[in-house]
């Protein structure tokens, strides 16, 4: 995107299957699964860039042995910094112990990440927070190893206040008010308490203390212990969990917000946020890993079971759209296809806007990961010039000479590489008129392929907030002196806040927002604005199920087209001499490009749970009262 944002972060999950002397003896490696692990998060890395941390557990250690490891880091590349941290470590302890290099069981025993069960995790920090303490995952410690638990998740919770006044009523006493403290002391406080009721049974069999551990670990319910904990959530989440005596388990929301998938096979168990990432590192087919189905749980017990169990009740369908669009990595078969389709679907616009004129068109991308909606663009581009040529060559006859027609089989559309971006250029000044020449000039552009009869259509994956067009893009691409700027988004227009691991929280930001406050002062209608304040207020002590979001009534009175035109005005400034043209996709276009992933609330303000319809009127609130805090 040319305007940047953070979004929800990244999962993986390894459980060795075999001993590790079986990894040995197969690949030449006791670390089989330290490896895998780091291709899982390095491959992630697009999901997280502020923050990375693994955990390990070892299965079988005596009493007194270390079984738990776990390493963060929020430095500048913070998965190299951990991976760093953990070679280290492994090559300290056989440099000290050289006769040990090929002792697998020792190395097992003595050495710090060498297990059987790894849980990583990779961060985008959408509150804005970067201290270590903020970074993935948490553990909640304890001697028994069955209480020892370890949460990593990608999540965003709406409702992180009425937790944490059930941790109080529980008898807790949390040390922070966060979503991932409150989800992890609920887990935490299940786990204790079924671990507590195991204990009982288990002396009531005639086991002793000591004995009662393999009856825990055996009977030790984690549908049960997730049933209870996430009664109340509301949020999108994929909630990944490892237990220390060797449980695990993943769980995702009921209405699949956020993406988690899975491969096994007879030595594994992966999960990862994205199916690409497992495909890759694990050279398998597509149809080998499996999407976790909303509302089940992915549980694999210390013997090695693997089961998919029903923990909620599963809601409509509405998987993040924004996954499709830009998150997630493009390598994906169906996600490849699907962002084709967005460059295809939105050319019709296109085409409007240009009146049809390909012969004086150059198509192009900003920024790089536009690119293969930009390919559906030139297909699109490509095949209705072909229909022209057909008309032409049809309608010249037996009149048209050879030379003629070879000009018309010739004709192509312009696709050219007009903006790339300069990695290096920081904008490190403070003051704001030298923080803009500096923003001008992010990108370099390519001269002498536009002439001053074109129109110049530049697609983009979205437009959020339409600083960066406005001080950099626009600006930069009207030295091409074209007669034309169409700048094309193949999302819809974002309208509502985000509250399910995407960093858009203030919907003031927004350039459609913006826009449509905009022309309801063009067109004497801001008293609207007023309304929808008093509306909002007055639902603020209902309960979540009887929210309306009431904040659709600024966008009702306009056409998507108005207020299109009303951001290209916006965006084009004094010294811009192209006309300026701004188009986005159709919300029907994206739903029918990306039919799986129907979850569109930042576009249509239709939210799938009842936390969201609270977080888009309190923001609002917040805009109107000159609030800046966020609304959830």
């Amino acid at each position: 995107m040319s305007d940047a944002i953070k979004h929800e972060c990244g999962i993986a999950l390894v459980r060795l299957k075999k001993p590790l002397q079986f990894y040995k003896d197969k690949y030449g490696s006791a670390f089989y699964g330290i490896n895998k692990m780091y291709l899982l998060m390095e491959k992630q890395h697009n999901r997280g860039q502020d923050g990375a941390g693994f955990a390990s557990v070892k299965f079988n250690i005596e009493p007194g042995t270390r079984y738990i490891s776990r390493v963060r880091s929020n430095q500048t590349q913070p998965i190299q910094d951990i991976f760093a941290q953990i070679n280290d470590r492994i090559n300290g302890v056989l440099e000290q112990n050289p006769d040990k290099i090929d002792d697998v069981k020792w190395q097992e025993e003595n050495t710090p990440y060498v297990g059987n069960l790894f849980l990583g995790h990779v961060r985008y920090g959408t509150f804005g927070k970067n201290s270590i303490e903020s970074v993935h995952p948490f553990l909640r410690q304890s001697n028994w190893k069955h209480k020892n638990l370890i949460v990593a998740g990608n999540f965003n919770m709406t409702n992180s206040n009425k937790m944490l006044e059930e941790l109080i009523e529980l008898g807790q006493h949390p040390k922070e008010a966060t979503d991932t403290v409150t989800v992890m002391e609920k887990i935490g406080h299940f786990l204790e308490d079924e671990v507590g009721k195991l204990y009982q049974q288990a002396k009531k069999k005639g086991f002793n203390k000591k004995n009662a551990s393999p009856y825990i670990e055996e009977n030790l319910s984690l549908k049960k212990i997730l049933k209870r904990s996430s009664k109340n959530w509301d949020g999108g989440y994929a909630m990944a969990g490892l237990v220390g005596h060797g449980d695990a388990f993943v769980l995702r929301d009921p209405n699949g917000i956020r993406p988690t998938y899975f491969y096994e096979d007879e030595e594994v168990v992966v999960v990862a946020s994205e199916r690409p990432v497992i495909q890759t590192v694990f050279n398998v087919a597509i149809d080998d890993v499996q999407e976790l189905e909303r509302g089940h749980a992915l549980i694999i017990k210390k013997s090695g079971k693997v089961s998919i169990k029903k923990v909620l009740e599963p809601k409509e369908k509405k998987s993040c759209s924004f996954e499709r669009i830009y998150f997630s990595r493009g390598s994906d078969a169906g996600i490849y296809q699907e962002r084709k389709n967005l460059g295809r679907y939105v050319f019709p616009k296109i085409l409007k806007s240009i009146d049809a004129d390909i012969s004086n068109a150059v198509f192009s991308f900003i920024p790089n990961t536009a690119e293969t909606s930009f390919y559906g663009m030139i297909e699109a581009a490509e095949d209705l010039l072909n229909e022209q040529k057909t008309a032409k060559i049809l309608a010249g006859g037996k009149n048209l000479s050879a030379k003629k027609v070879t000009e018309i089989l010739s004709e192509r559309p312009r696709f050219e590489k007009i903006a790339i971006k300069d990695a290096k250029l920081r904008t490190f000044i403070a003051d704001d008129n030298s923080r803009d020449d500096l923003v001008e000039h992010v990108y370099d552009i390519t001269y002498g392929v536009v002439k001053p009869t074109d129109n110049l259509v530049i697609i983009d994956d979205s437009i959020v907030r339409g600083t960066t067009l406005k001080k950099s893009i626009i600006r930069i691409l009207d030295r091409l002196k074209p007669k034309k700027i169409v700048v094309v988004s193949s999302a819809p227009q974002i309208r509502y806040p985000d509250c399910y691991g995407i960093d858009m929280a203030r919907i003031d930001a927004f350039i459609a927002f913006k826009a449509a406050l905009e022309l309801l002062k063009d067109t004497n209608q801001y008293h609207i604005v007023d309304e929808v304040y008093k509306k909002c207020k007055d639902q603020q002590s209902k309960s979540d199920d009887e929210i309306i979001n009431y904040v659709k009534g600024i966008y009702n009175p306009f056409k998507a087209e108005e207020i299109s035109a009303k951001i290209a005005q916006m965006l084009k400034t004094e010294d811009i001499n192209a006309e300026v043209e701004v188009i986005y996709q159709s919300i029907e276009g994206l739903h029918k490009a990306c039919p799986d992933n129907l979850g569109d609330w930042y576009f249509t303000g239709n939210y799938p749970t009842p936390g969201g319809m609270r977080v888009v009127n309190e923001a609002f609130i917040n805009f109107y009262e000159g609030n800046d805090k966020r609304a959830y």
